[in-house]
């Protein structure tokens, strides 16, 4: 509770939060880069003891493989669309449903990706370590921002300080990364790339952060079921867990897997021509994009 207060607080001259869509505005003035900086330093002092643990051969081949798209400076969409694998990812966590999608993703014995917002972390202490057994955690920003709307200095912190409190909360180094909205330009790519971390966006949106209830995310999801597909979806939502319920059996019936973004990219990477193509080298006709303060990741 007392770390509660604490984050609360630091963050109180901050504007806006969370899926609001309003995070640091553009004229964001010092204090509030202050203020991030203070709350970074409460949730890495309260954090737990993480042991260092030792990556699998396949972990290392998805490290090397995102070092070398990196390179590139450029969004991934999707894999190479070849093998029985396709990636869950999950934004806006961790939070009030997060144990859940844990549970049902642990039973079904699927993996995923988790994109955090770096505010979160220390509301939920925990969380982080069990979501990395389930794969990968990624770089949401710290508090959810529009990052095309901040200078380049708020940009920055917005990433380094979640990448330092996931490290803090799961001992790992975090080297993936996603815009709140879809929303980025060259700055903001730049600067990712600067700090070492991959772009992750997604070939299929699951609808679920514009409303959609959970038989419409089911349907959004299935259809687009195939080899080399990165999937969008939120944790905080009740209906996406219970889309799960259905969406999880359904892979298995497709004989499809769900794994980790760095699993998918070491075992069906991307050809250089699929990256320089960007979503229309996902074999998908393009997507329709979502559109609004809201939509998207």
């Amino acid at each position: 509770m007392a770390l509660t207060v604490v984050l609360v607080a630091g963050l109180a001259t901050i504007a806006g939060c969370g899926g609001s869509g309003h995070g640091l505005s553009s004229g964001s003035t010092p204090s509030a880069l202050q203020a991030l900086g203070s709350t970074r330093a409460v949730v890495a002092s309260k954090a737990p003891s993480i042991g260092t643990r030792q990556p699998s051969p396949l972990e290392l081949r998805g490290t090397t493989e995102i070092q070398r798209l990196i390179r590139l400076g450029l969004p991934i969409f999707c894999g190479g669309l070849h093998g029985d694998e396709v990636a869950f990812t999950f934004d806006d966590g961790p939070g009030v449903y997060t144990h859940y999608a844990v549970k049902k993703l642990t039973q079904a014995h699927e993996r995923a990706t988790f994109f955090v917002v770096g505010r979160l972390i220390g509301l939920w202490p925990g969380w982080l370590p069990q979501e990395l057994r389930l794969g990968a955690i990624g770089d949401h920003t710290w508090t959810h921002p529009e990052l095309i709307e901040l200078p380049p200095s708020e940009i920055r912190a917005q990433l380094s300080m979640t990448a330092q409190a996931i490290r803090a909360g799961s001992g790992e180094d975090v080297d993936l990364w996603r815009p709140p909205y879809e929303l980025h330009d060259a700055t903001t790519d730049r600067i990712a790339q600067q700090l070492g971390l991959l772009e992750i966006l997604w070939s299929v949106d699951s609808g679920d952060s514009v409303g959609a209830n959970w038989s419409q995310i089911t349907t959004n999801v299935e259809a687009g079921l195939r080899p080399g597909m990165i999937i969008l979806m939120h944790e905080n939502r009740g209906q996406t867990i219970r889309a799960l319920t259905t969406l999880l059996p359904e892979l298995r019936r497709r004989h499809l897997r769900s794994v980790s973004v760095p699993e998918l990219l070491a075992t069906d990477p991307p050809s250089l021509r699929q990256v320089r193509e960007g979503i229309d080298g996902c074999g998908t006709g393009g997507r329709q994009l979502l559109t609004g303060v809201g939509a998207g990741g």
